[in-house]
């Protein structure tokens, strides 16, 4: 980043990190039961009812927290993605990563492990979203063409795809068939401040890693061989985006299941406000990642349907028709790579 994009740059974040906490607040004051600012506010400093409180810091923040967490590793990681491999569509969902964490989850629904512990589905989501992601590194590592990257990732997601579908075939009862279908539908509802504490290590650590790629993905965006000329290893680079993102995935999936979409509308939303620059383009898309799914939760929770609406589901309700229209506007910019 030059100096002279620093302003901008900061002002951009100060105005999504804004739109973050305002979003934060509404969250708590919106629900079933709306609640009076006063109250959420007295609940907030801790003098208010007991009761507030309890709906306040245990029930509504937890689950927004949870929605905007998601929404911030989604957002990052589909940034990387995009600036690794030179191409709008990719995300974490298109390299398997998170039909991977998918499956894991399932796998341990499938048995009836989730009723042994909360722990089991969580973790099994990260464990198999970060074998998923060793494997793609193992391929990073050994193949020079991302299309290639890109072709074994379809190639994995295709048949993560296809052993999820198996088990829900052969789903052994109806409770095991509706939660398994309720994991890949993707919510944050019924979250809490442990399973927030659970994902946000993998979350932070792969945002880390994702970070420390800045100077690879501009380089990046000039093409391999001039990337090549100016010093950058490929094949490191892409190790360090596909692990981050892989992590960080599986922490995202871990915590609120299937959620697809953001991972690609973030980023082209924010990249013309960053001239297009892979590396400036991740905070911003992780930010704008958050405040979607932030409000897209408030919205789940607002519909009046005689069954709540997944997150997942309304994630892609929404950025579906976004994606279509970022698109059809997308115009041919001088020196844009992705």
């Amino acid at each position: 980043m030059t100096i002279a994009h620093r302003p901008r740059d900061a002002a951009l974040v100060v105005v999504l990190l804004i739109a973050i906490a305002l979003s934060l607040f509404a969250a708590t004051l919106l629900g079933s039961t709306p609640m009076p600012t006063s109250r959420v506010l007295a609940a907030l400093a801790g003098v208010g009812m007991p009761g507030d409180g309890t709906v306040v810091w245990e029930i509504r923040l937890p689950r927004a927290a949870a929605a905007c967490l998601v929404g911030i590793a989604l957002g990052v990681s589909g940034a990387a993605l995009q600036g690794l491999l030179r191409n709008p569509l990719a995300e974490p969902g298109v390299l398997g990563v998170s039909a991977s964490a998918t499956l894991g989850a399932t796998l341990v629904l499938y048995y009836g492990l989730g009723a042994v512990s909360a722990l089991f589905v969580p973790i099994s989501a990260a464990l198999a979203a970060v074998l998923a992601t060793l494997l793609l590194a193992v391929v990073a590592l050994r193949v020079r063409s991302v299309v290639t990257l890109i072709l074994v990732g379809v190639g994995l997601s295709s048949f993560v795809g296809a052993v999820m579908a198996l088990l829900l075939n052969l789903a052994p009862n109806p409770v095991s068939l509706a939660d398994m279908i309720n994991w890949t539908l993707g919510s944050v509802a019924n979250r809490s401040a442990r399973d927030l504490a659970f994902a946000l290590p993998f979350i932070g650590v792969g945002i880390v890693i994702l970070l420390a790629s800045r100077r690879p993905l501009t380089a990046l965006a000039l093409g391999e061989e001039a990337a090549s000329a100016v010093g950058v290893h490929l094949a490191r680079a892409r190790l360090q985006v596909v692990i981050g993102a892989g992590i960080a995935t599986g922490g995202a999936v871990a915590l609120a299941g299937a959620v697809g979409f953001v991972g690609i509308v973030a980023p082209h939303v924010v990249r013309p406000l960053v001239q297009y620059d892979p590396a400036r383009t991740l905070i911003p898309a992780g930010l704008l990642g958050g405040l979607v799914l932030v409000l897209a939760d408030i919205a789940v929770r607002l519909v009046p349907t005689t069954s709540e609406l997944k997150l997942g589901v309304v994630a892609a309700l929404l950025g579906a028709p976004a994606f279509v229209w970022i698109a059809m506007q997308r115009r041919t910019v001088q020196g844009e790579r992705t």
